[in-house]
């Protein structure tokens, strides 16, 4: 029987944010044997994947400030300079993943959105339907996208992500980043900072009220945007669970990838 997953590698664990474009390619072939293995385990098991921008979308996003919209010429400008890193490293993601054996097809999101004041609209799901359907792993990452109020912004890979949920419906989402989990405080700036095993409709007010954003450059949001999308998203299907792990935790994706709670980090559910 199918059992369709949603995986998302953060920018945070694929790059490194605090340098300009720079990835980590040997974190992202690991990530991709992972994946590659968990497939050949399962062979029910059919992939959404996405990926962050980290420190390539993110820095040129807010040199021009394109997330609040695109006027100028400069503004398109810089528009065109964000689309064309963000795909730079998602070449790279995807020549990796087809090297490790993982059949993914790049769908680039600034095809297939439109957005209204920076929300999205209207996502086109035909063709990640198409690639499901013939055995392909779809691949979307952050990107640029035309929207009728701004010209133009930006789209995260969790928006897009949580679009394709609520018409897809997958068993779970898997979050990849380079911290474990969630934490109450930023664990890259505080040792102490305690992690969170479970958010659910019990702790989610307390949990809410110590999330911090990013320590590194973010157009998106950060942590406490990523998670509070998620939490919406699973009052909205009750029976989903999204999963946050570390992508520098040997074996936590695979273990995450068949639904087991030893692959540790942070499991929302029950909302």
């Amino acid at each position: 029987m199918d059992e369709l997953v949603f995986l998302k590698l953060g920018g945070s664990v694929i790059t490194d944010k605090a340098r300009p474009e720079t990835a980590r390619p040997q974190v992202i072939a690991a990530l991709a044997g992972e994946v590659a293995q968990a497939l050949a385990e399962r062979p029910g098991l059919k992939l959404v994947l996405g990926h962050g921008s980290g420190s390539f979308g993110h820095v040129v996003a807010r040199r021009y400030g394109t997330r609040q919209g695109v006027s100028s010429p400069e503004g398109w400008w810089g528009f065109a300079q964000v689309a064309a890193v963000a795909a730079r490293l998602n070449r790279l993601v995807a020549d990796t993943f087809l090297a490790a054996g993982v059949p993914v097809w790049t769908l680039p999101p600034s095809a297939l959105a439109r957005c209204r004041s920076g929300a999205l609209i209207s996502l086109e799901t035909a063709p990640v339907e198409a690639a499901l359907a013939h055995g392909l792993t779809p691949l979307l990452y952050g990107d640029v996208a035309l929207d009728d109020e701004l010209g133009g912004t930006i789209v995260s890979t969790e928006e897009v992500l949580a679009w394709l949920a609520r018409r897809l419906h997958p068993v779970r989402i898997v979050l990849v980043g380079e911290v474990d989990g969630v934490f109450e405080g930023d664990p890259l700036r505080h040792s102490s900072a305690r992690p969170v095993p479970q958010i659910s409709a019990a702790n989610w007010a307390q949990v809410r009220e110590r999330l911090g954003g990013s320590s590194t450059p973010d157009v998106t949001g950060g942590m406490r945007a990523k998670v509070e999308a998620m939490v919406h998203l699973v009052r909205e299907q009750p029976g989903l669970r999204v999963h946050l792990i570390s992508g520098k935790r040997a074996g936590a994706l695979q273990r995450a990838l068949r639904g087991e709670e030893t692959a540790g980090g942070t499991v929302i559910w029950g909302m």
